[in-house]
């Protein structure tokens, strides 16, 4: 077969659009890492504050960290994919314009109107606010949301079509010729395979979510316009899940493209690896139910369905990466700088961030923790250690010069403190949660004020290893582009 025929532009698409896009999503996921350690301080009694400032946080974090991590993860997709497919620099634009009025409309929600019902909106709790908020506050995040979807609605529909115009159907850039006959002509690279699989899936989770924000956003001003709030909870919850999970897919096709620039082997696109990322197409969409086991009147099927998938749901993709990892990093010479460090570092963060995952997916103690801090624990392992390194990793190796080869100590520094920042971090998150103290609380009892104090002197050391991190990027900013 052969392997990886370029069918548009040699060069990335928007290679500056990329490079401030990264720098944008830097500087927000900086700046809600500030808002987390001002929220676990305070529930530490660190410091004071208000609950309805603490929910405000807590809001905008959320949201924003979906958000960062989602862009940073789409300009890294789309830089990539660029490579294979003719993208349309317009649409990126469009993309990012409207992504940037969602995230105004979202901060003004939060900090002007005082939204506070959590990046979930969980129906019908915008309209039933107790007097927190007025509808308007609720309406603009709610619009802001929608903002958002329509972005990388647009986002995907040109990835969509721009693969299929190279490779003649979505099916083809999946590689499923060569998934169900062993054989194809012009198999496309890892980065398309992993494109079009998070196109297909993503854009069905988008859907969904824009489907319930719809409903929400006329319920707000005809209360009679409803619908089932376990059904309104399975849509948000399918779309959320989607959605985050997607950032994480779209950020790991840096390492299918960079690594193997300092292993020298290049990743193939084998039939394993295909059958992954098309069984990541169903189990993406239908591990969410381990969200809702503590709902008694959710379906008996569709927990079991998410207990399952939740075991089964890192394996094909964790499998063709991780373990494809160290085997092309096995006796490969590989001469590490920040860029290969970061990368590596974010699939084995991905790694270890899924074993809490799995094990709360289990019925029987997901009924006993999902409430609880080892949610946020496992999540912001994945993310902290995943996503974020695996884009930072881009963004050392987008700005890296060509002479450019040595590990400085300071970098060295840099990433040591970040990794044991966050994994002190989240180590507190999943004591925390094994020891049965609830997540979402402002207020914590006296008893549990150890473990918060510890966790944010570890958010303290992550966050200045991340300035640091981030400081690098900036400061490389003014060399030439990479094509």
């Amino acid at each position: 077969m052969t392997q990886y025929m370029p069918v548009a532009q040699k060069t990335s698409a928007n290679i500056t659009a990329i490079r401030l896009t990264m720098l944008l999503g830097a500087v927000v996921f900086l700046l809600l890492m500030l808002f987390g350690i001002v929220m676990r301080a305070a529930q530490g009694q660190i410091i004071n504050l208000e609950p309805t400032v603490f929910y405000q946080l807590m809001t905008a974090h959320g949201a924003g960290m979906v958000g960062a991590a989602a862009l940073t993860g789409s300009a890294i997709m789309w830089y990539f994919l660029g490579r294979y497919v003719q993208l349309s620099a317009l649409a990126y634009n469009v993309f990012l314009g409207l992504f940037l009025v969602g995230v105004v409309l979202v901060l003004g929600a939060v900090f002007v109107g005082g939204f506070a019902g959590a990046w979930t909106f969980l129906y019908p709790l915008p309209a039933l606010s107790g007097g927190s908020w007025e509808v308007g506050a609720a309406t603009t995040f709610v619009l802001g949301l929608v903002a958002i979807g329509v972005a990388y609605l647009i986002f995907y529909l040109e990835t969509g079509r721009a693969m299929i115009a190279a490779y003649g159907g979505l099916g083809r850039a999946l590689a499923w010729p060569l998934v169900f006959t062993g054989k194809m002509d012009n198999v496309p690279p890892p980065a398309v395979i992993a494109s079009a699989s998070v196109t297909v899936f993503n854009t069905v989770g988008i859907v969904v979510g824009a489907a319930v924000l719809v409903v929400t956003l006329i319920n707000l001003y005809v209360p009679s316009f409803a619908i089932d709030p376990l059904l309104a909870k399975n849509f948000i919850y399918f779309f959320g899940h989607v959605f985050i999970n997607a950032s994480i897919y779209m950020a790991v096709i840096a390492v299918y493209e960079i690594l193997p620039l300092y292993t020298g082997r290049k990743w193939k696109s084998s039939r394993l690896f295909a059958i992954a990322w098309s069984a990541i197409l169903l189990m993406a969409t239908s591990v969410y139910p381990h969200h809702m086991m503590q709902d008694v009147a959710m379906p008996g099927w569709l927990l079991v369905m998410g207990q399952l998938v939740s075991f089964g749901n890192s394996l094909p993709l964790l499998g063709v990466t991780a373990f494809s990892m160290l085997a092309y990093l096995h006796r490969s010479g590989i001469k590490w700088d920040l860029a290969s460090a970061l990368l590596v570092i974010g699939v084995l963060g991905w790694s270890l961030g899924a074993v809490p995952a799995i094990i709360d997916g289990t019925i029987s103690v997901n009924r006993v923790m999902h409430n609880t801090l080892w949610v946020p624990g496992h999540f912001h392992t994945y993310l902290l250690l995943g996503e974020v390194a695996m884009s930072l990793g881009f963004m050392a190796w987008l700005t890296k010069g060509d002479r450019e080869s040595a590990f400085a100590p300071a970098e060295k520094a840099a990433i040591t403190a970040y990794v044991a920042g966050t994994l002190g971090f989240t180590f507190m998150f999943l004591i925390s949660g094994a020891t049965s103290i609830p997540r979402r609380w402002a207020i914590h009892f006296p008893e549990w004020h150890l473990q918060d104090r510890i966790a944010t002197a570890f958010a303290a050391l992550l966050i200045a290893a991340f300035f640091t991190l981030i400081t690098f990027y900036v400061v490389r900013l003014l060399r030439p582009a990479r094509a």
